[in-house]
């Protein structure tokens, strides 16, 4: 499973050669040189890998007196992304034989942007699979939940039967299958995940941290409410599932509530940066500066939440603030890796070269495209969050009206069995119960990157999902109460 989205290096240069190859196209629409370029892709931290090349292009040039293209090439021949082996060798070509550098690398781009889109189709292909293999995962787990409730109540039966009173607790086997095998298993899925779906989020640490502390809380409460006498009223009260409930939605809300709000500014700015570069080189054609293009696209209405950053750098460039002091200022506002990627270009396309309507043509035409994939992938992705509230409400209501049907059935046939039996069961139906509980809410970051692309949306999922699993066990009790008349269900 991990080999079917292996990548390494290769996907890290393939995922930055677009936009390094429409910052070379613009920059030579706008007339700069190609050793003049490279020299620029020295300033892209946006782009580490190609960053990486730039540096020892120019260091090979400048320090050991290479030729730009005999570097080229060179490179071209140790890499290990086809994309960036073609990309490099055509180049190479093309100057050699005297080409049109600008034609080619439309060409090139135009080229990769194909592929580009075919490889996102395919990758929503392998998160498909890799949703389908969870999920069968998940049955798998019910299965063994049934399997373990049906054999114990059995061996429970046949003691009886024999005349003996059982007062064992549940076998330590059963803690260490849902405490231990099943949240390992999900973890091992979230890695695969993790390398098969990228964020376009360049940094969520401020909403990670924000989960540590109601997370320690929620844990300390736990703990007190489970081990401290004078506490346990509360579990008695309300059920150890509700506690575990109450904690996991208690450590999600705050992540919860501080990615909504980093989501909402970026997607906004992510959604409407293609039509405030369509409006700068509309302006630009009519013979506007790239200034006024820039203030001209920035008054237009119907940007969202995206139009007050678009504000600040207009009022910016009214003040005379340079174009990179603006950008630096952005990069405080903005986590979204593609918006900044296509600020920064548009900034050093301005820079070196006036930002000629061509360039901006190229730049605009692309981001129309780039923003037309990640929609597209977005919306096939979108239905598996349902597919996640179904297996957790089958898990919960299958589980559970499993084992309360064996004990609700024990009561009416075994009407002598000893206290210290049910206690058991009890005891079991209670543990499979906070296991559910605790599966759903893992599942949910898994959800959470699978649609998103990153962790951090899986807090909102996993507090949903678990409350999901929980009204669902609480159906099943009062299902079942209803379905045998019984006034003492088992608490869920």
């Amino acid at each position: 499973m991990l080999s079917l989205f292996s990548g390494g290096e290769s996907d890290e240069i393939d995922s930055e050669l677009p936009f390094a190859v429409m910052m070379f196209t613009t920059l030579a629409a706008s007339g700069v040189t190609l050793y003049e370029s490279w020299k620029k892709m020295r300033n892209a931290r946006l782009l580490p890998r190609i960053q990486k090349d730039a540096e020892d292009m120019v260091r090979q040039v400048e320090v050991l007196g290479y030729d730009p293209l005999t570097v080229m090439h060179k490179k071209a021949e140790k890499t290990t992304s086809k994309l960036y082996r073609d990309f490099l060798a055509g180049f190479v070509s093309s100057v050699r034989s005297g080409g049109n550098i600008v034609s080619f690398l439309k060409s090139k781009l135009r080229s990769i942007l194909e592929v580009q889109s075919a490889a996102a189709t395919r990758s929503i292909e392998k998160l498909g699979t890799l949703v389908e293999a969870y999920a069968v995962m998940l049955i798998v787990t019910l299965c063994t939940y049934i399997l373990y409730v049906v054999i114990s109540s059995s061996s429970i039966f046949e003691v009886m039967h024999a005349g003996a009173v059982r007062t064992s607790a549940p076998s330590p086997l059963v803690y260490v299958l849902i405490f231990v095998i099943m949240p390992s298993i999900s973890f091992l899925f979230m890695v695969v995940a993790e390398k098969a779906r990228k964020s376009t989020f360049i940094s969520l640490r401020s909403v990670y941290r924000k989960a540590i502390v109601p997370a320690l809380g929620a844990l300390a409460f736990f703990i007190l409410v489970s081990f401290v006498p004078q506490l346990q009223f509360i579990t008695e009260t309300v059920g150890l599932p509700a506690i575990v409930t109450l904690c996991l939605i208690v450590a999600s809300v705050p992540p919860t509530i501080a990615y909504h709000k980093v989501a909402v500014v970026n997607f906004a700015a992510e959604e409407s940066m293609p039509s405030f570069l369509r409006d700068v080189t509309e302006a630009r054609k009519i013979g506007l500066s790239p200034e006024k293009s820039i203030i001209h696209a920035s008054k237009r209405h119907g940007y969202g939440r995206f139009s007050g950053l678009l504000e600040l750098v207009r009022s910016q460039i009214e003040w005379g603030v340079a174009l990179k002091k603006i950008f630096a200022n952005i990069r405080k506002k903005i986590q979204s890796w593609p918006v900044l990627v296509h600020f920064f270009i548009l900034i050093e396309t301005i820079e070196v070269g006036g930002g000629s309507s061509n360039a901006l043509e190229i730049l605009a035409e692309y981001s129309e495209k780039n923003k037309d994939i990640e929609t597209n992938k977005r919306s096939m992705l979108r239905p598996y969050i349902i597919l996640a509230f179904i297996w957790s409400v089958l898990i919960a209501l299958t589980t559970t009206i499993v084992a309360l049907t064996i004990y609700v059935l024990a009561q009416i046939s075994l009407p002598g069995m000893a206290k210290a039996s049910f206690d058991v069961m009890e005891q079991q139906i209670t543990l499979f119960s906070i296991g559910i509980i605790l599966q759903t809410w893992m599942s949910g970051f898994f959800i959470g990157k699978i649609n998103e692309g990153t962790f951090a949306a899986g807090f909102k999922y996993s507090a949903m999902l678990a409350a999901t699993a929980y009204v669902s066990l609480v159906m099943s009790r009062h299902f079942l109460a209803g379905l045998y008349t019984l006034a003492s269900a088992v608490p869920a």
